[in-house]
């Protein structure tokens, strides 16, 4: 019921697209019609202007009549085309398809000479059989009057033939015939089922030649035709292009043909299609709620294929759900391994800086201040790596975070500088303690140990190394000591062991310089894995 109504629609549509197609059609024979005579015209008129030139030779002109054969039959070597010239009395007084000295004929076409001859214009015959040739052929002749002598007519001799080949040379729709017919009615040229030329064209009894807007239906050999016509105004021949009716209606009757038994089996299709997916709803709709269930349950859904997109929409919904929350608990998995790593890293670092500043401590209150100020800098590296994640803590950022307890970074006596570089989480831990460490020990006997200090920090990446250079400025010379204290320590242990570091250091006159070379698989935050330890102690 629902089909039957689409279906008669169709039809309807499908019988005014024929007709669109029809007027499409007729509109493209009516321009190929157009054309071809044009193209018929053209070569009329390339034959017109050839004699006009001859005709203008010196020796016509002067009466030398075996002069312009020679010429003449020189000029249309090759062409196909022959010259002849006649008298008043219709006798050729020459032509190019024999000899001068040969003896004369008469014309086989006098009624176009006399009209030529009474005129004074250029006339086209229709096609006939020439007296020498013995072909199908036809004469453009052109009245001449040389000076001092009689008038004669020159005529330029074409086998009908060669315009077979530039009514062909336009394609017309499938089906369709063309033929030019001259005044007579006889074939100068035409397709293949046109007819033979030279002989009456077979459609003149049934379908007058008379030219009208659009195509005529008319009756012709026990058949309707679909004919169109146009007249040359150049020759007064007519171009005729025809086509069976049934070429014309065959396309409308075969899309309605496959309409309707297109139709049948897609009906059939059809509800054979709804009695099978209405067997299998049931089905569907049962193994929806068991996704539904394990979906519930937290178990892994299973990815099935559906008939009903309705029903798919829902399970593909229920398996999307399923699998973000797989994920989630994956990652809530991760995340506690992750906290249970940082968290073992951290205790490892606190218990490797308490060892370490007990050592360097001469009494307790000594040992909580600088073990309160290292914890105070781990922590806000930390803080750092908190805030950006496994994206990694940038090195420039580290860095003003460690110094900012120690001075004021907006006065210009610190100077930070380099390219972007990120830190995994084990590195900016150590590398943060060491630039505290760094800190402390300027604010002790460096840079911030007085007003005229300045801080130079500048990093460059030099092939697979990252290269970091901490250089200090004081007015007072320092003075060198033996003792390694605990900054000593991160300097060279943690960082140079536990980043694979080249770590070296130069006391000039005008302050300390540190040098560090650090490989960049050591800092990358992608080369990181939740399962590395800090190796600090």
């Amino acid at each position: 019921m629902a089909l039957v109504p689409s279906f008669l629609f169709s039809a309807m549509l499908l019988g005014r697209n024929a007709l669109s197609q029809e007027q499409i059609t007729e509109t493209l024979v009516q321009g190929t019609v157009g054309a071809l005579v044009q193209t018929v015209e053209r070569e009329i008129a390339a034959n017109i202007t050839t004699l006009r030139v001859l005709a203008t030779s010196p020796t016509l002109a002067t009466g030398d009549y075996r002069g312009f054969h020679e010429r003449a039959r020189l000029a249309l070597a090759g062409t196909g085309a022959n010259i002849f010239v006649m008298d008043r009395g219709l006798e050729t007084l020459l032509s190019t398809r024999r000899d001068y000295d040969d003896v004369r004929s008469r014309t086989a076409d006098p009624a176009s000479a006399e009209l030529a001859f009474s005129s004074g214009a250029v006339v086209i015959s229709d096609v006939l059989v020439g007296a020498e040739s013995r072909r199908l052929v036809y004469n453009i002749l052109m009245p001449v009057a040389p000076a001092g002598a009689a008038p004669v007519v020159v005529a330029l001799n074409q086998e009908a033939a060669g315009l077979s080949s530039a009514l062909l040379a336009i394609r017309l729709p499938a089906g369709w015939e063309v033929g030019l017919v001259d005044a007579k009615g006889t074939l100068v040229a035409g397709s293949p089922g046109a007819g033979e030329t030279g002989m009456p064209f077979r459609l003149v009894e049934g379908a007058p030649l008379i030219e009208a807007d659009g195509w005529q239906a008319v009756r012709a050999e026990n058949e309707t035709l679909r004919i169109i016509t146009r007249r040359s105004p150049l020759t007064n021949w007519t171009l005729v292009a025809w086509a069976p009716e049934w070429v014309i209606t065959q396309p409308l009757v075969i899309s309605i043909a496959w309409l309707f038994g297109g139709g049948f089996l897609v009906g059939l299709a059809t509800i054979a299609a709804i009695y099978w997916l209405s067997l299998r709803i049931g089905r569907s709709v049962k193994l929806l709620a068991e996704d539904a269930q394990r979906l519930g349950s937290g178990e892994a859904v299973l990815r099935r294929a559906y008939p009903i997109s309705e029903i798919a929409t829902v399970a593909d919904a229920i398996g999307d759900a399923a699998e973000a929350r797989q994920a989630a608990l994956a990652e809530i998995r991760f995340l506690m391994r992750e906290l249970a790593h940082r968290s073992k890293n951290q205790m490892t670092v606190i218990a490797a800086m308490a060892k370490q500043t007990a050592r360097s401590a001469t009494s307790v209150p000594e040992f909580v201040a600088a073990f309160e100020r290292r914890i105070m800098g781990l922590a806000g590296s930390t803080d750092l790596l908190l805030a950006h994640g496994m994206a990694g803590v940038e090195l420039g950022a580290l860095l003003r975070r460690q110094l900012e307890p120690f001075t004021d970074l907006d006065t210009g006596r610190v100077q930070l500088s380099g390219p972007a570089v990120r830190l995994n989480a084990q590195s900016a831990q150590i590398v943060g303690m060491a630039a505290h460490e760094l800190a402390t020990n300027a604010v002790k006997y460096g840079a911030f140990s007085t007003e005229a200090g300045r801080l130079t920090v500048d990093w460059q990446v030099e092939g697979e190394h990252v290269a970091l250079s901490w250089r200090e400025h004081v007015p007072v010379p320092p003075q060198p000591s033996s003792r390694r204290g605990f900054g000593t320590t991160v300097l060279e242990t943690m960082v140079g062991r536990s980043l694979s570091a080249e770590v070296g250091s130069t006391l000039h006159p005008d302050g300390m310089e540190w040098r560090f070379r650090i490989p960049l698989a050591a800092l990358d935050p992608v080369l990181a894995t939740p399962a590395e330890d800090a190796a600090v102690g």
